[in-house]
């Protein structure tokens, strides 16, 4: 568990050398990122306050159903005390499970070496976003591969031998992030999960899915089958003299745990009636990331992610018992990312995630038979959103 950054003042955050850190300054933005070989790709970085994020968090006017995450202005404030601005080398223990914020490239040097157990990286794909007034330019190739080659030797320093690295990409920036990958680790599979949402296109295929690299530092790393495995209702039941074969009968059907394969289609990005949804225009579903936590890390290990945007891998890693620590250069996704974090410690479920097997999607009310019949507290999708 992750200290006490939660409470009114959330001091206790802070590493006890206040040396290593700067105070959160709202007004004086932060730089772009950059390396000496790719020059400046972001421009206008946030300052605080923001009206125009301040007016759109206003829950005035908003559905009560809406459940979408912001921060009031009063929340801003106070929640980026609980932020690190890091001026000079730290120990691991400054970093457990602590927020960070800036720009990586800079940040990179002041990190400590082969502390990571888990790497997800998340990194801003080859499109143009603007990310909450950090605007992102989509690249010519070579100009993007020669920028995440730099995030990637920046990482590497910092990888356990025995490290596993996942790293997020869509159809087009994930042919120009492998070759990088294959340079630097040992590439093992591709993920490829269905978003479910996505814009219709009269000339061309609907672009709904998005891949997953999954690569480790070395031979030697761990990988747990048995922790994310899915249960699907079995719809032909095939028995061996009278037995079910493979499959287990249920009061509510008939049930199988299958091994996961590369193709995941049982997820739901984020939406507003979800208590996990922020206004973050790229954010992962927790079922995601928690699938990567639990089948490449053990318990208190550590997970980084050094593009963290609203915070899901770090509320993945407090709910299932890792360290953690994000980088970010928007002040506003480190708010959001602290205030996901203080409700997980009251709020632990993940939609999706029960009795300890992942559920498909849209099965809700088995889900819940399950945690009653297990005894087990009930963290489905209904239970989350009483």
């Amino acid at each position: 568990m992750s200290p006490d950054a939660c409470s009114d003042t959330a001091t206790s955050a802070r590493p006890t050398d206040t040396s290593i850190l700067t105070t959160p300054s709202w007004g004086k933005p932060l730089s772009a990122w950059q390396s000496q070989s790719c020059g400046n790709y972001i421009v206008t970085p946030t300052t605080h306050p923001n009206p125009a994020m301040v007016a759109r968090n206003s829950m005035s006017g908003r559905s009560p159903r809406n459940r979408t995450l912001t921060c009031t202005p009063k929340e801003l404030v106070e929640l980026s005390e609980t932020v690190l601005r890091i001026e000079k080398a730290v120990d691991r223990q400054d970093i457990d499970f602590q927020l960070i914020g800036g720009d990586f490239f800079e940040i990179a040097a002041y990190l400590p070496n082969q502390f990571v157990d888990l790497l997800i990286l998340d990194p801003p794909y080859n499109l143009t976003k603007n990310y909450n007034g950090n605007l992102f330019r989509r690249l010519d190739k070579d100009s993007y591969t020669a920028w995440f080659q730099r995030v990637i030797e920046l990482l590497i320093p910092m990888m356990k031998p025995s490290a596993t690295v996942y790293v997020c990409a869509d159809w087009r920036t994930s042919t120009l992030v492998l070759p990088v990958l294959e340079e630097r680790f040992f590439v093992r599979n591709r993920i490829t999960w269905e978003r479910e949402k996505g814009r219709g296109a009269k000339r061309n295929w609907k672009n709904n899915t998005e891949d997953i690299w999954f690569c480790t530092n070395s031979e030697d790393y761990h990988f747990d089958v048995d922790a994310v495995k899915l249960k699907r209702k079995v719809l032909a039941p095939y028995r061996v003299k009278g037995e079910p074969k493979d499959w287990q009968q249920e009061v509510d059907g008939n049930y199988r745990l299958t091994h996961p394969s590369n193709i995941w289609t049982d997820l739901t990005v984020p939406f507003w009636s979800m208590p996990e949804n922020t206004p973050h225009p790229a954010q992962k579903p927790e079922k995601l990331f928690a699938k990567l936590v639990l089948a490449s890390s053990k318990e208190n290990d550590f997970v980084f992610d050094p593009f963290l945007g609203s915070g899901t891998s770090a509320v993945v890693a407090e709910k299932l018992g890792r360290k953690w620590c994000g980088v970010d250069i928007n002040s506003e996704y480190l708010c959001w990312a602290r205030k996901r974090i203080c409700a997980a410690r009251n709020a632990p479920g993940i939609q999706g995630y029960g009795a300890g097997v992942f559920w498909e999607r849209n099965s809700f009310p088995q889900q819940r038979k399950a945690s009653i019949v297990e005894g087990q507290e009930d963290t489905s999708q209904g239970a989350l959103f009483k």
